[in-house]
């Protein structure tokens, strides 16, 4: 495997990284890119914040070996249990790794809920929709995602004056993964918006915010429950604008390639995975097995 640092690597617990892979690539296509899914071992949604930080601390290793100078976690659920204490903790202390670093997702979904950046970035703009006043947000996500409060806690740091409703989806992410179909997706939606709708006392959030990967997918159930008025935020957009920005600021990273290589890994049965990605990226990749 490469020493150097020739791919920015996306990571995911499956294949919901693969709706912000397929928009990463297509707003950067100077950059060479790797994926990896821990289909063996997914959805982290419904394990231990102690498991989830040793798998995805385990892919962090195995994509550096590959090549990768710049990791963007894919997967709220991990951004949420495990990102923090693996820029805090775990990759100051891999010499080897040194001068390579991991990104989320939460933070730039964060910086277009609230209208705010996280710091002075010259030129960071929002769309229209994302920058009238809000006062409420509403989101959607795994258990171990809602667990950790990572949202409401990184919004309040932004804004302490926006009410915060989170709904954990405890089957969604693996039904997805699983390949089922709107008719049993969509009572399921259905039950989550309710409870959300019971939190709030009937009353929708300003914006609500699909924090899973894989909902994007389903983003069309959603909306069949919503006001038309009430915004989705969905990542792949939100994480694509923020990456460019973060690369033209920090450019030492990894660098841009005339003839960029593009690389899917997977740490389950290839066989198994071929028709879900075909859903998640509309046709085939090239898997290969990452033990």
């Amino acid at each position: 495997m490469a020493e150097g640092r020739s791919f920015i690597g996306v990571f995911d617990s499956g294949f919901g990284g693969l709706t912000v892979h397929q928009t990463l690539t297509k707003a950067l296509p100077q950059y060479g890119f790797a994926y990896l899914g821990d289909h063996a071992h997914a959805p982290y949604g419904e394990r231990s914040f102690a498991d989830i930080k040793d798998l995805t601390a385990r892919a962090m290793e195995q994509m550096f070996a590959l090549g990768c100078g710049l990791i963007v976690i894919a997967c709220n659920t991990a951004s949420a249990v495990a990102l923090r204490w693996l820029q805090q903790h775990w990759l100051p202390e891999q010499d080897r790794w040194r001068g390579r670093n991991i990104l989320g997702i939460i933070v730039p979904t964060i910086e277009a809920a609230t209208g705010l950046p996280w710091a002075d970035k010259p030129g960071l703009e929002f769309s229209a929709h994302l920058v009238a006043d809000v006062k409420s947000l509403g989101i959607f996500g795994t258990r171990a995602t809602v667990e950790s409060q990572t949202y409401p806690v990184e919004i309040h740091k932004r804004r302490a004056d926006i009410a915060v409703f989170q709904q954990s989806c405890p089957e969604l992410a693996g039904a997805i993964e699983a390949g089922a179909a709107d008719p049993d997706l969509r009572p399921l939606i259905r039950g989550y918006v309710d409870s959300l709708l019971r939190q709030t006392d009937g009353l929708w959030p300003d914006r609500l915010i699909l924090a899973c990967t894989h909902y994007p997918l389903v983003a069309h159930l959603f909306r069949e429950f919503l006001p038309e008025s009430v915004p989705l935020i969905l990542q792949p957009d939100i994480v694509a604008a923020r990456l460019a920005d973060y690369l033209k600021r920090h450019p030492g990273y990894v660098e841009p390639d005339h003839d960029p290589v593009r690389r899917y890994f997977s740490t389950g049965a290839i066989e198994e995975t071929l028709p879900l990605v075909r859903t998640f990226w509309g046709g085939d990749l090239p898997f290969a097995r990452l033990a």
